[in-house]
């Protein structure tokens, strides 16, 4: 049983889906194990992971619209207001999320469906740098 990590580091546009697939296969593919279990794990409590359809951007766009809907950027309804009307919102939409993916590695690549793709879910407005742990364990 082998192990190896890193980082992956990120800029995102502002709130949104940014598809994080490639850069994380190419790691994989580079540590040449035939199988394990990938942990990508997001350092940030303002963004979180997702896989999600890869295919139609459609379903990107009414996620985005959905978390909007659900988690309004209101300072009325929130007293963490300190970073912004747009920060503890980003901080629930993290929370009904998730930070991490556990994703099996079969015959060296990640066992992700033919339309399924890694993605970091910006939940703050602006831009930011977002970094990503990847560990895996396998041989």
């Amino acid at each position: 049983m082998r192990q190896a990590v890193t980082t992956l580091t990120t800029r995102t546009r502002g709130q949104g889906l940014s598809e994080v697939t490639e850069p994380v296969a190419r790691w994989v593919a580079a540590q040449g194990m035939e199988s394990g279990l990938l942990t990508v794990f997001c350092r940030h409590t303002s963004a979180s992971l997702v896989i999600q359809e890869n295919a139609d951007p459609d379903v990107r766009s009414d996620l985005e619209r959905f978390f909007k809907r659900l988690v309004p950027e209101d300072p009325a309804l929130y007293d963490h207001t300190l970073e912004g009307p747009d920060d503890m919102p980003a901080h629930i939409r993290s929370a009904l999320t998730t930070v991490q993916l556990s994703i099996p590695v079969l015959e060296g690549r990640m066992a992700l469906g033919t339309w399924q793709g890694i993605y970091l879910f910006e939940h703050r407005t602006r831009p930011h740098e977002r970094t990503l742990a990847l560990h895996l364990l396998g041989e």
